[in-house]
């Protein structure tokens, strides 16, 4: 366990008083459990977490003052009940060292070190954090993430009775009654056999509304087509009555607004951060894809249903959100003709099925996404915000959050040259420049 913390973390995290702590002694103390809270001093919401948590960790640990050192005789110790087999890491955004000294002071759990930047960077970006505050649980052997969204967890299960809030079956956790917009009601044993989108959305929200629209005449067109396809609504609306006005525009089920304990499992089971979001299944419940707003906008005759990901995207409007994900390598082309983008993009297949296929292997998500970008106003707008220069053929991977890219500028582009770009990136052999 412990080889896999410090590739994680380091060899070093710190208390809120400043003392160092070795991460290999997570692994003596029996942690089983890793939570990283990833936050910054200055929002609001993450001072209101912070307060939260702090009660939460205390419960589970069995003393809100305990903190989180081994402790004198420690190696003596009994073997730890399974709550307190639970620690957490604080995983900050700050860029004051003197604010985030102050943030973690009260802190009773661990922290990366203000001065591993990168480490965190890689953290955000291998975990995929969008939003703050963000907190998800790691098992502390495998690494495997156990539960995305621990906001919820600290929500909906105060005492820590469920720990260690692992993953349950889609099957179990939809089990019960499920509605339909003329008030009939079904059991979710009508979806067995049947791919599933797992609808999370509100009427509140813009982007909500407008997805809804198009998704209906998608569902229309799968349901014509033959396909066993189902919808599930999961609202996030902010009263009944908003719920009932915007689920009378949908021909689908949903998850009966007065059972805010479904709703919140199935938002904790898929890790939602945002809305709207689709989540598509196959017909044994497991996740096709987690970009189904995405697919429906891009394929508007729902061709490529069920949408199955594909290893190598054509940027366009409705995807480049993607790019704010994690570190992308997009491939720039010289072309407006598809034949050039689609010969572009059999180049950099290969190589992202293997890397694909090896994340996958570990139950891990791919530390890169990959794209092909002709020449359209928006690819314009992409170079001239990342600086790139004009040229084309352009290899690039541009990390967003971390605000930094890396060129390859060379006539001629070839699978060797491609598949040894990406491996010095993984291996952290590229020097960045600023966007």
């Amino acid at each position: 366990m412990s080889g896999f913390l410090e590739e994680l973390l380091g060899e070093k995290l710190v208390t809120g008083g400043g003392e160092e702590v070795d991460v290999h002694s997570l692994a003596s103390r029996g942690i089983s459990l890793l939570g990283l809270y990833f936050g910054c001093s200055l929002s609001a919401p993450c001072a209101q977490l912070s307060a939260s948590l702090t009660a939460f960790y205390g419960r589970l640990r069995g003393d809100a003052a305990a903190g989180p050192g081994p402790g004198p005789g420690a190696g003596a110790a009994a073997e730890p009940e399974p709550r307190r087999r639970l620690e957490i890491v604080f995983v900050s955004s700050d860029q004051d060292q003197r604010q985030w000294q102050d943030f973690v002071r009260d802190m009773p759990w661990l922290a990366l070190p203000y001065k591993e930047k990168h480490r965190k960077l890689k953290l955000w970006n291998k975990y995929r954090i969008s939003n703050i505050p963000s907190l998800i649980f790691l098992d502390a052997t495998s690494g495997k993430v156990v539960c995305r969204n621990g906001l919820l967890v600290i929500r909906d299960d105060p005492e820590g009775l469920e720990f260690p809030w692992g993953p349950k079956p889609f099957r179990e956790v939809i089990a019960g009654p499920l509605l339909r917009n003329n008030g009939q009601s079904l059991e979710s044993s009508s979806l067995e056999g049947s791919h599933v989108g797992v609808y999370f959305s509100a009427h509140w929200c813009p982007p909500c509304r407008s997805l809804t629209r198009v998704l209906v005449e998608s569902y229309r067109k799968i349901k014509e087509a033959g396909q066993k396809f189902e919808i599930i609504f999961v609202s996030a609306d902010r009263s009944e009555d908003s719920f009932k006005q915007y689920f009378s525009e949908m021909p689908w089920l949903a998850v009966p607004y007065t059972d805010e304990a479904r709703r919140s499992r199935l938002n904790r089971l898929y890790g939602i951060q945002g809305i709207p979001t689709l989540i598509v299944l196959d017909p044994q419940g497991e996740v096709i894809t987690r970009q189904g707003r995405v697919e429906v906008l891009n394929d508007e005759d729902c061709r490529g249903f069920p949408w199955h990901p594909k290893p190598v995207l054509e940027l366009s409007d409705s995807n480049a959100v993607q790019l704010n994900e994690g570190p992308c390598l997009v491939l720039f082309v010289d072309s407006e003709d598809d034949g050039e983008s689609e010969a572009a993009k059999q180049l950099i297949q290969p190589i992202a099925e293997k890397i694909i296929a090896k994340y996958k292997a570990k139950e891990e998500e791919a530390p890169l996404l990959f794209f092909v970008a002709g020449e359209d106003d928006m690819t314009d707008s992409l170079r001239d915000y990342t600086n790139l220069p004009e040229a084309a053929p352009l290899l690039t991977i541009l990390d967003m959050s971390a605000r930094a890219k890396y060129v390859m500028d060379v006539e001629e582009i070839t699978p060797a040259i491609v598949e040894a770009f990406v491996n010095d990136f993984l291996a952290e052999k590229l020097k960045p420049e600023p966007i």
